[in-house]
């Protein structure tokens, strides 16, 4: 049996370095794919869906994301229907990210699935891995939310503006702050 290439590495949870030419190719279709989105007219909404359909692992029906967007490599990133992100979403989808219906993102998020070793030596080797973010339906992220690795947020959760998330979430709560923590209950 052949030796794992990085990006098997990557996909699979595991540590790999990205200045990989495979991964690297990868990474190329995503910026060309989203400078293609970020540069489009604002008002031309079929072309937005067509290259965000290309671009991204799914794409629900009736989603819409406003420009700029970025993200890593696209593929690793679903998005359910009826979903709706504001300026300036950023989506560093190394592992996968999996954003669920009815959901409102406001501008300047974060979903930051990286991670790289607190040894200096590793990461000095640039070696890293990521962990997946689950974001479920109905959530609501004020802006400039910043989720990190591997956190899950429940349905109907409300994450206020600036928030950290560090750690996962229960549904239908309230969450502020650095980090997030929950505040109070909603009502489902």
């Amino acid at each position: 049996m052949g030796e794992t290439t990085m990006r098997e590495r990557m996909l699979a949870g595991e540590l790999y370095i990205a200045d990989d030419p495979e991964l690297a190719r990868d990474a190329d279709r995503a910026r060309t794919l989203s400078h293609r989105l970020n540069s489009l007219d604002p008002c031309d909404d079929a072309a937005r869906h067509a290259l965000l359909t290309e671009l991204l692992g799914a794409f629900g029906a009736d989603s819409n994301i406003r420009p700029p967007f970025h993200c890593d490599y696209g593929y690793q990133t679903f998005i359910g229907a009826r979903t709706f992100a504001n300026f300036g979403l950023v989506c560093l989808d190394v592992a996968t990210v999996t954003i669920g219906d009815d959901v409102n993102i406001g501008p300047n998020v974060q979903l930051l699935t990286p991670t790289h070793p607190v040894a200096a030596g590793p990461r000095r080797e640039k070696w890293e891995a990521a962990l997946p973010i689950t974001i479920g339906d109905n959530v609501w992220l004020g802006g400039g939310v910043i989720v990190l690795p591997g956190v899950t947020i429940g349905e109907n959760t409300v994450v206020g503006a600036g928030a950290v998330v560090t750690r996962d979430l229960p549904a239908n709560v309230v969450a502020v702050g650095n980090p997030a923590r929950v505040i109070r209950q909603v009502e489902p």
